[in-house]
Protein backbone atom coordinates (compact mmCIF):
# COMPACT_ATOMS: atom_id res chain seq x y z
CA UNK A 1 0.00 0.00 0.00
CA UNK A 2 1.70 3.23 -0.80
CA UNK A 3 2.17 5.49 1.80
CA UNK A 4 0.40 8.97 2.11
CA UNK A 5 2.51 11.92 4.00
CA UNK A 6 1.82 14.87 2.27
CA UNK A 7 0.06 15.47 -1.07
CA UNK A 8 -0.71 17.92 -3.54
CA UNK A 9 -3.06 17.96 -6.06
CA UNK A 10 -5.67 19.54 -8.35
CA UNK A 11 -9.18 19.73 -6.87
CA UNK A 12 -12.32 18.31 -8.41
CA UNK A 13 -15.60 19.61 -6.96
CA UNK A 14 -18.18 16.97 -6.71
CA UNK A 15 -20.94 18.56 -5.35
CA UNK A 16 -23.77 16.47 -4.58
CA UNK A 17 -24.44 15.02 -1.51
CA UNK A 18 -25.44 10.99 -0.35
CA UNK A 19 -22.62 9.38 -3.33
CA UNK A 20 -23.21 6.47 -2.52
CA UNK A 21 -20.70 2.89 -2.92
CA UNK A 22 -23.13 2.40 -6.47
CA UNK A 23 -22.24 5.03 -7.99
CA UNK A 24 -18.76 5.15 -7.26
CA UNK A 25 -18.49 1.77 -8.87
CA UNK A 26 -21.81 0.31 -10.61
CA UNK A 27 -22.39 -3.54 -9.45
CA UNK A 28 -21.62 -4.91 -12.55
CA UNK A 29 -17.93 -4.60 -12.41
CA UNK A 30 -17.71 -6.26 -8.81
CA UNK A 31 -16.56 -9.29 -10.21
CA UNK A 32 -13.21 -9.11 -10.29
CA UNK A 33 -11.37 -8.87 -6.84
CA UNK A 34 -7.78 -7.66 -8.48
CA UNK A 35 -8.11 -4.67 -6.36
CA UNK A 36 -7.27 -2.77 -9.88
CA UNK A 37 -8.23 -2.04 -13.27
CA UNK A 38 -11.41 -0.35 -11.62
CA UNK A 39 -10.40 3.58 -12.94
CA UNK A 40 -12.07 3.90 -15.98
CA UNK A 41 -15.67 2.84 -14.57
CA UNK A 42 -15.44 5.15 -11.71
CA UNK A 43 -18.85 6.76 -11.69
CA UNK A 44 -19.24 5.20 -14.48
CA UNK A 45 -23.26 5.93 -14.84
CA UNK A 46 -22.08 9.45 -14.83
CA UNK A 47 -19.04 9.89 -17.09
CA UNK A 48 -20.23 8.13 -20.07
CA UNK A 49 -23.33 7.93 -22.05
CA UNK A 50 -22.76 5.04 -23.49
CA UNK A 51 -23.64 1.61 -20.89
CA UNK A 52 -20.58 -0.50 -19.78
CA UNK A 53 -19.63 -3.73 -19.35
CA UNK A 54 -16.95 -5.53 -17.38
CA UNK A 55 -13.97 -6.19 -18.77
CA UNK A 56 -14.94 -4.04 -21.98
CA UNK A 57 -12.68 -1.18 -23.38
CA UNK A 58 -14.18 1.80 -21.98
CA UNK A 59 -12.11 4.36 -24.11
CA UNK A 60 -14.78 4.55 -27.00
CA UNK A 61 -17.29 4.94 -25.04
CA UNK A 62 -19.26 8.06 -25.10
CA UNK A 63 -18.40 10.90 -22.45
CA UNK A 64 -21.33 12.89 -20.57
CA UNK A 65 -19.76 16.67 -20.82
CA UNK A 66 -21.96 17.69 -18.13
CA UNK A 67 -20.18 15.60 -15.46
CA UNK A 68 -17.48 17.63 -13.67
CA UNK A 69 -14.34 14.35 -14.06
CA UNK A 70 -14.68 14.73 -17.70
CA UNK A 71 -13.71 18.15 -18.05
CA UNK A 72 -10.48 19.60 -17.72
CA UNK A 73 -8.69 20.14 -15.64
CA UNK A 74 -10.67 18.31 -12.97
CA UNK A 75 -10.02 14.77 -15.38
CA UNK A 76 -6.62 15.05 -13.77
CA UNK A 77 -7.82 15.74 -10.39
CA UNK A 78 -6.05 13.60 -7.30
CA UNK A 79 -8.18 15.18 -4.66
CA UNK A 80 -11.54 15.12 -4.49
CA UNK A 81 -14.13 17.52 -2.74
CA UNK A 82 -17.27 16.14 -1.91
CA UNK A 83 -20.61 16.77 -0.36
CA UNK A 84 -21.99 14.94 3.27
CA UNK A 85 -22.78 11.12 3.84
CA UNK A 86 -19.98 10.40 0.68
CA UNK A 87 -19.77 6.62 0.24
CA UNK A 88 -22.93 6.00 1.82
CA UNK A 89 -24.98 2.39 0.37
CA UNK A 90 -23.01 -0.80 -0.25
CA UNK A 91 -20.09 -1.74 1.74
CA UNK A 92 -17.97 -2.94 -1.43
CA UNK A 93 -14.58 -2.42 -1.23
CA UNK A 94 -14.78 -1.71 -5.03
CA UNK A 95 -15.32 1.62 -4.45
CA UNK A 96 -12.51 2.51 -2.93
CA UNK A 97 -10.15 0.72 -5.08
CA UNK A 98 -12.23 2.35 -8.66
CA UNK A 99 -11.57 6.01 -6.85
CA UNK A 100 -7.95 4.69 -5.91
CA UNK A 101 -7.12 3.33 -9.92
CA UNK A 102 -8.63 6.67 -10.20
CA UNK A 103 -5.66 8.62 -9.22
CA UNK A 104 -7.46 10.27 -5.80
CA UNK A 105 -5.44 10.14 -3.01
CA UNK A 106 -7.58 11.93 -0.94
CA UNK A 107 -11.42 12.73 -0.73
CA UNK A 108 -12.56 15.92 1.28
CA UNK A 109 -16.33 15.70 2.82
CA UNK A 110 -18.10 16.91 5.82
CA UNK A 111 -18.89 13.12 6.42
CA UNK A 112 -18.65 9.55 5.16
CA UNK A 113 -20.34 6.14 5.47
CA UNK A 114 -18.27 4.36 8.29
CA UNK A 115 -17.94 1.26 5.68
CA UNK A 116 -16.30 3.69 3.30
CA UNK A 117 -14.55 5.40 5.66
CA UNK A 118 -12.85 2.51 7.08
CA UNK A 119 -12.18 0.76 3.83
CA UNK A 120 -10.44 3.47 3.08
CA UNK A 121 -7.65 3.19 5.22
CA UNK A 122 -7.16 0.13 4.47
CA UNK A 123 -6.16 0.92 0.42
CA UNK A 124 -4.03 3.93 1.26
CA UNK A 125 -6.82 6.56 0.11
CA UNK A 126 -7.38 9.44 2.95
CA UNK A 127 -10.72 10.57 4.19
CA UNK A 128 -10.56 13.78 5.23
CA UNK A 129 -13.37 15.34 7.19
CA UNK A 130 -14.19 18.83 7.67
CA UNK A 131 -16.68 21.50 9.10
CA UNK A 132 -19.24 21.78 6.90
CA UNK A 133 -17.96 25.32 6.25
CA UNK A 134 -14.84 24.49 5.25
CA UNK A 135 -15.80 22.63 2.32
CA UNK A 136 -18.09 25.14 1.42
CA UNK A 137 -15.07 27.71 1.31
CA UNK A 138 -13.09 24.96 -0.71
CA UNK A 139 -15.89 24.14 -3.15
CA UNK A 140 -15.95 28.41 -3.89
CA UNK A 141 -12.01 28.57 -4.22
CA UNK A 142 -12.19 25.84 -6.51
CA UNK A 143 -14.97 27.64 -8.34
CA UNK A 144 -12.86 30.53 -8.82
CA UNK A 145 -9.52 28.81 -9.82
CA UNK A 146 -10.44 25.84 -11.39
CA UNK A 147 -7.33 23.80 -11.63
CA UNK A 148 -6.66 24.94 -7.78
CA UNK A 149 -4.23 22.98 -5.94
CA UNK A 150 -4.89 21.92 -2.68
CA UNK A 151 -1.88 20.48 -0.42
CA UNK A 152 -3.15 17.73 2.22
CA UNK A 153 -0.32 17.26 4.90
CA UNK A 154 -1.40 13.81 7.22
CA UNK A 155 1.74 14.55 9.56
CA UNK A 156 0.21 17.88 10.68
CA UNK A 157 -3.21 16.93 9.92
CA UNK A 158 -3.99 19.99 7.79
CA UNK A 159 -5.73 21.33 4.63
CA UNK A 160 -3.84 23.83 2.98
CA UNK A 161 -5.06 26.25 0.21
CA UNK A 162 -2.17 28.44 -1.88
CA UNK A 163 -2.83 32.08 -0.36
CA UNK A 164 -6.14 31.28 1.58
CA UNK A 165 -7.22 29.33 5.13
CA UNK A 166 -5.33 26.27 6.53
CA UNK A 167 -8.22 23.77 8.26
CA UNK A 168 -7.12 21.13 10.62
CA UNK A 169 -8.31 17.52 10.62
CA UNK A 170 -8.85 15.38 13.49
CA UNK A 171 -7.89 11.37 13.04
CA UNK A 172 -7.26 8.70 15.30
CA UNK A 173 -3.46 7.66 15.59
CA UNK A 174 -3.97 3.95 14.75
CA UNK A 175 -5.17 4.97 11.04
CA UNK A 176 -2.63 7.82 10.43
CA UNK A 177 0.25 5.94 12.12
CA UNK A 178 -1.28 3.05 9.08
CA UNK A 179 -1.45 5.62 6.07
CA UNK A 180 1.77 7.41 6.81
CA UNK A 181 4.42 3.92 6.78
CA UNK A 182 1.40 2.62 4.13
CA UNK A 183 0.85 -0.84 6.32
CA UNK A 184 -2.52 -2.63 4.79
CA UNK A 185 -3.76 -5.34 6.31
CA UNK A 186 -1.34 -7.82 5.45
CA UNK A 187 1.80 -5.72 6.17
CA UNK A 188 0.97 -5.03 9.72
CA UNK A 189 0.74 -8.68 9.95
CA UNK A 190 4.10 -9.40 8.67
CA UNK A 191 5.22 -7.26 10.72
CA UNK A 192 5.03 -9.97 13.42
CA UNK A 193 6.33 -12.81 10.81
CA UNK A 194 8.97 -13.52 12.90
CA UNK A 195 6.58 -14.43 15.83
CA UNK A 196 4.55 -16.30 13.77
CA UNK A 197 7.08 -18.69 12.41
CA UNK A 198 8.34 -19.05 16.20
CA UNK A 199 4.82 -20.00 17.35
CA UNK A 200 4.79 -22.59 14.47
CA UNK A 201 7.91 -24.09 15.12
CA UNK A 202 6.95 -25.00 18.69
CA UNK A 203 3.44 -25.81 17.55
CA UNK A 204 4.68 -28.75 15.76
CA UNK A 205 7.26 -29.94 18.67
CA UNK A 206 4.70 -29.38 21.01
CA UNK A 207 1.66 -30.91 18.79
CA UNK A 208 2.87 -32.41 15.69
CA UNK A 209 -0.64 -34.46 15.71
CA UNK A 210 -1.71 -30.83 14.81
CA UNK A 211 0.56 -30.14 12.07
Amino acid sequence: MQAFTVHEGIAAPLDRANVDTDAIIPKQYLKSVKRTGFGPNAFDDWRYLDPGEPDADSSHRRKNPGFVLNQSPFDRATILLARKNFGCGSSREHAVWALDDFGFRAVIAPSFADIFFNNSFKNGLLPVVLKEEEVDELFRRVSQEPGLRIQVDLQAKEVRVPGGPVFHFELDEYRRHRLLEGLDDIALTLQHAQEIRAYEARRREEAPWLM
